[in-house]
């Protein structure tokens, strides 16, 4: 883009140099106000460590987009175009720097830095850059305006924001292209009149008998016309959600880089306030949050909750805490006696979209920006707990069963053991130096249809002729009920109690039953120095399996459809092992549900407490996963927890299906291969 001649006597670099210095003093000090000082009210949070691992992580993450392209391989091609625009973008922003700002100042720059083929060859992608993203932008409005897909269908993904963002970039491209057309239709020379696209109009303006001195005016008013757009462009930035093209590569840096499946621990002797209910409660972390948000919609497309009619949305409770936080201003100096002018919770966040909440951690596999919606919504449900006292009835029952009973199962009339009745299982306290210990969990032991999975597993264990025990009534609840409900004062309670137990005999490895176990013991238990080898049996029997071990001999002629656990997988990755031990067993078919598996696995509606707390409206999440199942025609649901089995169970007993299909854990499928 050729520069035009100076501003009458005023030489045209210093007219443009006056207006870049305004507009960044106007940025500086908007995006101080509006962005800095708002997010340093947060508690700190260590966020600096392992610098070279979340430098390489925020540029796949920014510049290489891999999450935005992650759900192209599910057939959703949005991110393809998010990406053209993106690195189209960036190209653009450092041919500023050479054909605008520097060519102001000496004219022959870019021929000195480029060369004069140089030159050609960028002047010419840009031209073709800017005629593809006019198309994209296009593409773009007409998917977001007109199409609509669900994930685009709110409030906030329809904002006007988007559209004049749409619009000023769609002018960018125009204006590019006009500019170059019109050097051409002047008669201009060297390597920016040889761009294909520019070109083609300047002679076709040249046809229509635009003249030399007519284009040459166009051409300079297209230019400034480019240079405003950018200029207040960037002005515009920290008043809209396109905040996040800073914030974004930021947050992506500040990332967790603890295990996915860990909520961050409370210290409850020194803690000020307990869980976040006023904005200086959260971490600067989540507050930036809220700036990187994109607004895109995707996790709040993936919610379960969401997508059965819950009032819950994820991307409405990071971008409304912002809001608050902006519409609040700076609260002063931390204290915890501060009130608020206005309260976040039921004020601009219902309670109920607290409560509705899975811990599934679909919306944070789904974020492109890395914002991790779980941890401050548990944060706001810490604070109703243990703050205000506030939750379900019913979850309030189970956290009295935990506190009272060790277990949640209140009314349960079996013991610890009794699932093992007949099977010489021995104990610790039997057998203090087993080399494995059998982790059963509250609900195999204590929940009546659970008890066959114990019972299968005790029997796969003695089959490979491991060497193992269990606690008996020396085992209590992981806790991972009472810290995903918000109580995380009983969870450190039951944890320390385990863990001491454990140490007390000198445990090693640790193999469980329940995912939700599992996920707590290795990934929470070392928050609390209980560091120990724990596996959950999809891998370990797998291990079992591949080493000869056991051998599935009899034929299981059935057609099964593979339910992820998201404990199991989303938080920790355990997605072959499961289908490993499924694909062993001899005439059982493994089928997927559709897209609906793996990473992109549907919640059976049993996370985040909700196996003991009522759905507050909709349809109830385990019935929309039924129908999933369903859908696949398999026989059979396979699971690898306990909780999914509950509730595929009772989907497929209120879809009346019950006589034709049922849900069973591979493991059971498995001990009854093994024909013992």
């Amino acid at each position: 883009m050729v520069p035009p001649g100076d501003i009458g006597a005023l030489p045209l670099w210093v007219g443009l140099f006056a207006l870049l210095g305004l507009t960044l003093a106007v940025f500086t000090y908007a995006f101080y106000v509006r962005v800095v000082r708002l997010v340093l009210q947060g508690k700190s949070t260590a966020r600096f460590d392992q610098p070279l691992k979340r430098l390489t992580g925020a540029l796949m993450i920014s510049l290489g987009q891999q999450k935005v392209l992650q759900r192209v391989k599910y057939g959703d091609y949005a991110g393809i175009g998010h990406a053209i625009i993106f690195w189209g973008f960036l190209t653009f922003m450092l041919s500023y720097g050479i054909f605008i700002f520097a060519a102001s100042v000496k004219r022959g720059f870019p021929e000195w830095l480029l060369t004069e083929l140089g030159v050609r060859v960028y002047s010419s992608y840009l031209d073709i850059i800017a005629a593809l993203l006019f198309v994209v932008l296009v593409w773009a409005f007409v998917r977001r305006w007109v199409l609509t897909p669900h994930r685009l269908s709110f409030g906030l993904t329809r904002h006007s924001d988007a559209l004049i963002i749409v619009i000023l970039i769609g002018g960018l491209m125009l204006s590019t292209l006009l500019t170059h057309a019109f050097w051409v239709a002047q008669g201009g020379a060297g390597p920016e009149a040889d761009v294909p696209i520019g070109r083609a109009l300047g002679e076709l303006f040249i046809d229509w008998g635009i003249g030399t001195s007519a284009a040459k005016t166009l051409q300079g008013v297209f230019w400034w016309t480019h240079l405003s757009i950018i200029l207040a462009f960037t002005v515009y930035i920290p008043y809209t959600k396109h905040m996040h093209m800073f914030a974004a590569p930021v947050n992506a840096f500040f990332r967790s880089l603890e295990p996915k499946g860990a909520l961050p621990p409370i210290d409850l002797e020194n803690t000020e306030k307990f869980g976040a209910g006023r904005v200086q409660d959260f971490t600067w972390k989540q507050l930036l949050d809220g700036y990187a948000c994109a607004v895109c919609g995707r996790c709040t497309d993936a919610c379960p909750a969401n997508l059965t009619g819950k009032q819950l949305s994820p991307m409405h409770i990071v971008e409304n805490l912002k809001d608050h936080m902006v519409s609040i201003g700076h609260q002063g100096e931390r204290n915890p006696d501060h009130v608020e002018p206005s309260p976040i919770l039921a004020g601009v966040i219902s309670e109920e979209s607290i409560w509705d909440c899975l811990n599934c951690g679909a919306c944070m596999e789904e974020c492109p920006v890395v914002v991790e919606h779980v941890p401050t919504i548990m944060d706001m449900r810490r604070h109703l707990v243990l703050e205000e006292s506030k939750a379900p009835e019913s979850a309030m029952n189970a956290l009295l069963s935990m506190e009272q009973r060790g277990h949640p199962w209140r009314g349960t009339q079996y013991s610890r053991t009794d699932w093992a009745e007949g099977l010489d299982v021995p104990t610790l306290a039997e057998k203090p130096d087993a080399e494995v210990l059998f982790w059963v969990g509250c609900t195999p032991a204590l929940e009546q249809r659970s008890q066959a999975i114990a019972r299968s597993m005790a029997k796969v264990l003695k089959a490979a002729g491991v060497d193992f025990a269990i606690l008996g009534d020396e085992e209590t609840c992981t806790g991972d009920p009472a810290r995903r409900m918000g109580n995380e004062y009983l969870f450190q309670i039951l944890a320390q109690q385990n863990i001491e137990t454990m140490k007390g005999y000198d445990v090693k490895k640790v193999v469980t039953i329940c995912p939700h176990c599992f996920n707590t013991m290795k990934n929470e238990y070392p928050q609390f120095g209980g560091n120990f080898e724990v596996l959950h049996y999809s891998q370990f029997v797998d291990q079992l399996i591949v080493s000869g071990k056991i051998k599935p001999v009899k034929m299981m002629d059935v057609t099964m459809a593979y339910h992820d656990s998201c404990f199991l997988g989303r938080h920790n990755g355990v997605y072959d092992e499961p289908r490993n031990v499924a694909k062993a067993i001899p005439g059982l078919k493994l089928v997927e549900m559709g897209s609906r598996c793996r990473e992109r696995g549907f919640c059976c509606g049993a996370g985040g407490g909700h196996m003991w707390i009522e759905e507050s409206q909709g349809t109830r999440v385990n019935h929309a996963r039924t129908d999933q199942f369903l859908e696949t025609n398999a026989q059979i649901v396979g699971v690898s927890c306990p909780f999914c089995l509950q509730m595929m169970t009772e989907g497929i007993q209120a879809k009346g299906q019950d006589s034709q299909k049922q849900a069973k854990d591979v493991l059971e499928i498995l001990a009854d291969s093994l024909d013992l």
